[in-house]
């Protein structure tokens, strides 16, 4: 099974975020994927979705329960089509494990110009939760052509 793995920060805003979107996504695709999310850091680890992550993703009819966050290892990325969300995840990331298949979430939106990370909303106010998932949508469909073609 191909493996889908996003990472950003702390795993409990955006990544989470993308994850669930994938997952949906995928599903309605019909496509069988492993998909999962990570933190760099593992200051948030063991906690939740942020309560405001959680709450557009509710709006939105996502799945945000049984989340915890976690930190990344280079076993978690072996053989994995890994989305980091910020350029320098992406660049810590691939000096983690070497040769890692490791892109830039924007990279796939077409409204974003290539090496633009996505925008923390844990420093803000709850727009910026949706504005971030509006990001993650629009990269979506094009991160999971890029997992089919890489299979």
């Amino acid at each position: 099974m191909t493996r889908l793995i996003f990472v950003c920060w702390g795993n409990i805003c955006r990544s989470p975020m993308a994850e669930r979107v994938a997952r949906r996504m995928a599903d309605e695709r019909g496509l069988d994927l492993e998909i999962e999310s990570f933190g760099i850091s593992s200051e948030e680890s063991g906690n939740g979705i942020d309560r405001r992550a959680v709450r557009v993703l509710d709006e939105h009819g996502y799945d945000s329960t049984g989340h915890h966050a976690r930190r990344i290892g280079a076993k978690d990325m072996k053989d994995a089509f890994v989305v980091a969300v910020e350029p320098f995840q992406v660049d810590r990331l691939k000096k983690m494990l070497p040769g890692a298949n490791v892109h830039l979430l924007n990279d796939f939106n077409p409204a974003k110009r290539k090496g633009e990370g996505l925008i923390d909303p844990w420093y803000g106010n709850q727009d910026g939760f949706y504005e971030t998932l509006s990001d993650v949508e629009a990269a979506m469909p094009g991160i999971l052509d890029a997992v089919v073609d890489d299979r």
